[in-house]
């Protein structure tokens, strides 16, 4: 991980282009992978395939290698340079986004989310296992501890004694107050592993659907008097609100746009009936983290999906403290068109399903753990 990898296999003209100008750039750095990674706090996995062309950088990592290189050197960056790899991430963009690159993203979310529900049962089986032993470990405890102290008691009422605490009986107690103890903690933890292979499956339930919104899309089943409900979009950043908003505009809602997490909170006491809510992760003042733990604390919005946009990579470090924080879905910066309209139509026809059938809404909407 600490040196360049090879360039992506099948890359299109443009990736590799994008690509080949980034490595020059960053072998001038003279720092490893790794290294340069951990100084930005950065996946160094997901650094890596932004340098050999496997996935597209969001436009604040390409300025930030920029800038390191230019203090690096002790110069500036120039408006010339800045231009010239601005195209080619343009270009890379352009020829990256299709229904097939929309596929491959969310399979991926997919294989994650299954593997996660998949470990998640193993490791519920051995806690399973556990819990039982335990538990058999003190019923047998409780027999022979039931067994000796009547037969103490006995004992002692025949010689006219008070009856007194025998050391094998304090000895047999301790153990099972420590059983006890286990079966507290192994409990706790199964039940924990339970909701993570739920939430897990209920994103790969979810996924699923984004899968078939991709390759089959359908009109959303709207008719009189229902309405279409809105979107709510969080980013600080002007030209992705505007991104977004033309991406967004053919699915037919109406989209409500703030740049702050606070003013995120505003429109959600001013505005109701959304659909989903678009939040960007890296924010100042209030991150998306934090916003989305304040809505999930009101009963008003809590039930509202959050689909956070990151340019941090989706790696499990950052989709587990999302998850934490209630959001259920992710899509990385620089995002695919085709994938963030799937994954907004899913949640707008989830919206609608609960509208018509409550009961129904209710069994199919995704898990926010």
């Amino acid at each position: 991980m600490g040196e360049l990898r090879p360039l992506g296999e099948d890359l299109t003209q443009e990736s590799r282009a994008l690509a080949q100008a980034l490595r020059e750039l960053f072998e001038g750095l003279d720092v490893s992978v790794r290294r340069y990674a951990a100084r930005h706090r950065r996946d160094p996995g997901t650094f890596s395939r932004y340098l050999n062309g496997t996935r597209l950088p969001p436009w604040e990592v390409i300025m930030g290698i920029m800038t390191d290189l230019a203090e690096h050197r002790g110069t500036t960056v120039t408006p010339e340079a800045i231009e010239f790899i601005r195209g080619l991430h343009g270009s890379a963009f352009d020829s990256s986004s299709s229904p097939k690159h929309a596929v491959e993203i969310i399979e991926q979310q997919l294989a994650d989310a299954d593997h996660v529900s998949r470990r998640s049962s193993v490791r519920g089986d051995i806690l399973g296992d556990a819990l039982l032993e335990r538990q058999n470990r003190i019923a047998n405890l409780e027999v022979r501890l039931s067994q000796m102290e009547a037969a103490l008691t006995s004992e002692r009422e025949r010689a006219g004694q008070l009856a007194a605490a025998h050391p094998d009986v304090s000895e047999l107690r301790g153990e099972r107050d420590v059983l006890r103890q286990e079966v507290t903690r192994l409990g706790n933890e199964l039940q924990a592993a339970h909701e993570q292979r739920d939430a897990a499956e209920a994103r790969c339930d979810l996924l699923e659907r984004q899968l078939a919104a991709v390759e089959h899309p359908v009109a959303l089943p709207v008719a009189p008097p229902l309405r279409m409900p809105k979107v709510l979009v969080v980013d600080d950043q002007p030209d992705n609100l505007l991104a977004m908003t033309a991406v967004l505009g053919t699915l037919d809602q109406e989209l409500v746009t703030v740049s702050s997490g606070r003013d995120a909170l505003k429109a959600l006491l001013h505005h109701d009936d959304f659909a989903v809510i678009i939040m960007d992760v890296q924010m100042p003042e209030m991150d998306g983290y934090e916003t989305a733990a304040h809505i999930k604390r009101r009963p008003r919005n809590r039930d509202v999906p959050i689909i956070f946009l990151t340019a941090m990579g989706v790696d499990p470090e950052h989709t587990a403290r999302g998850y934490a924080a209630g959001a259920v879905d992710y899509i990385s910066k620089p995002f695919d068109p085709w994938a963030l309209r799937a994954k907004v139509a899913v949640f707008t026809e989830i919206h609608l399903e609960r509208r018509i059938s409550p009961v129904k809404g209710t069994a199919s909407r995704p898990s926010s753990t």
